[in-house]
């Protein structure tokens, strides 16, 4: 089901000051009235925990299982409404992830007459961003402000990319509706969103968004991923493995492993880190033989409440699919080799399946 060179090398950034704020009612209220006609709904006002938002979408751009972009015409008043993502039980530092989520939300949604990055580094500047980091991040948001009149950004999943004691990666997982005229695309990205903790809190420090590579001829591992209703990918994955640069072993693993599970893709190859975060060993990621997993059979990785046994039989099938490196939030033992199960606090909310060639 459908729901590129990988982004350049991350370089640390200064925070400046606290660059965004656990408290960010205002812009959960401002971001569903950009597409309620100025009214916030009482659904995007309420506290619940745990929404995440399902992507049906393609990638902006070339994102479509047919490779062209998914366009209805429509009145410019029918984008769906924004709808703030927030973090489930079993989080591990959820103020970073919504220190995260809440900067992209602000920068990919947008209502009409308001585009551009001097409007997008206003908004990050309402989070209590400095307007020199607000317009650095603007400036970085790539992927993430595609040409239109409007846009929303419903995330589908924030997991880490690591996570240490003061620095994260928090990958955030977009789907990205916009209005151009009277015509809806249906896109999304990924960002690696870099952070730093001080006294004040997780602040954000620079974006590194997906930056997909042009749609190339597909073999049938890929045409068959695709296809494939038990295997649901988010826009940019779906953009890497049309752009032929996604391992076979890796989509192959992929296939099997739907044969038994119904498995949610978050990260294939761009918007990952290019290094195993904190480490100069590169990922796996980027050079197209690993993907994450983030929901297996409709329940979350990261919810306590998903079955332990379910979650353990998956990295189990991920093995014998061929992986020669499973995480997850669960040390097993038993593998092939000493290293072919791993567990660590960065891996608490998905399953990464790793492959050598």
């Amino acid at each position: 089901m459908v729901l590129p060179p990988p982004s350049s090398r991350p370089s640390p950034g200064a925070p400046g000051r606290r660059a965004v704020l656990l408290g960010t009612a205002a812009w959960c209220v401002a971001t569903a009235a950009c597409s309620s006609g100025g009214k916030p709904s009482p659904a995007a006002a309420s506290t619940g925990t745990g929404s995440r938002t399902p992507s049906t979408a393609s990638p902006a751009g070339s994102a479509s299982s047919s490779g062209s972009p998914s366009v209805s015409a429509s009145p410019p008043d029918v984008l769906p409404r924004a709808v703030p993502w927030r973090p489930g039980p079993g989080e591990i530092e959820p103020a970073a992830k919504l220190a995260a989520v809440r900067l992209v939300e602000a920068l990919g949604t947008w209502p009409a007459g308001k585009g551009g990055r001097e409007a997008a580094a206003a908004r990050v500047a309402e989070l209590g961003v400095s307007d020199a980091l607000a317009a650095q991040l603007a400036q970085e948001s790539g992927s993430l402000a595609p040409s239109a009149d409007a846009a929303v950004v419903r995330v589908i999943d924030a997991q880490y990319g690591g996570i240490l004691p003061d620095t994260a990666s928090v990958l955030v997982v977009c789907d990205q509706p916009t209005l151009t005229g009277s015509s809806v695309h249906h896109g999304g990205t990924t960002v690696d969103v870099r952070l730093s903790r001080d006294s004040g809190g997780w602040a954000v420090t620079s974006l590194h968004p997906a930056a997909p590579g042009p749609a190339a001829a597909l073999d049938s591992a890929a045409r068959e991923v695709l296809a494939q209703s038990r295997i649901e990918l988010p826009p940019a994955s779906v953009a890497d493995i049309r752009s032929g640069a996604v391992h076979d072993s890796a989509l192959r693993a992929m296939l099997q492993l739907a044969g038994t599970y119904r498995l949610s893709v978050s990260v294939v190859r761009s918007g990952h880190p290019l290094d195993v975060f904190g480490t100069d060993r590169p990922s796996d990621h980027p050079l197209g033989r690993a993907f994450d997993v983030w929901r297996i059979d409709g329940r979350p990785v990261v919810d306590p409440a998903t079955s332990r046994s379910l979650i353990t039989s998956f990295m189990r099938a991920a093995a014998a699919a061929g992986s020669y490196n499973v995480g997850g939030p669960v040390r097993l033992t038993g593998g092939a080799t000493a290293n072919q199960f791993f567990s660590d606090d960065t891996h608490h909310d998905h399953v990464h399946v790793g492959f050598s060639s």
